[in-house]
């Protein structure tokens, strides 16, 4: 059973970077055999209510800092499903839709005005054309581009939530 058949990486030269794990781990193990304690103590009563299976707590903080160095540089290296690829054709068409947004759309003629009432009828449009590719422009004296082209219809259907 192979549990990492059909991922590849992207990025695969920073598994390279996994050489600063032992590099960490070696100098954590150096530095806590020269620095000892010198600190002379008369009485040991304090330190009997410890119990000793806490003393290994004190290494959690290079276990927990050595796993996400570990799981950054994997996350670097970009993990992609290789078994996963599909192609598909559809076939759409472009699609802009122009807007007006001028005071005048403000009208009390619809309900609840006739601005809103165009974002719900321009939502359910989108809706409706999952293959296309749609823009908005707005205008109101001079034009302006709200959203290219796009497949994303999620985002021209927020800006219209706006």
């Amino acid at each position: 059973m192979n549990l990492f058949k059909g991922i590849e990486f992207a990025n695969p030269g920073f598994f390279w970077l996994l050489i600063l794990v032992p590099i960490m781990i070696g100098w954590y193990i150096w530095k806590n055999r020269v620095l000892q304690g010198t600190l002379k103590i008369s009485t040991m009563t304090g330190f009997l209510k410890v119990k000793s299976s806490y003393r290994f707590f004190r290494h959690y903080g290079i276990v927990l800092r050595s796993l996400a160095l570990i799981i950054l540089i994997i996350a670097l290296a970009r993990p992609q499903s290789a078994l996963s690829w599909q192609d598909s054709t559809t076939e759409g068409i472009d699609i802009v839709i122009a807007t007006d947004i001028s005071g005048s759309m403000l009208s009390e003629d619809l309900k609840p005005n006739r601005l809103e009432a165009g974002k719900n009828i321009a939502v359910d449009f989108i809706k409706d054309r999952p293959d296309d590719r749609i823009g908005l422009v707005v205008f109101s004296g001079e034009s302006f581009t709200q959203c290219p082209l796009t497949i994303d219809h999620d985002v021209l259907i927020n800006l219209f939530k706006d």
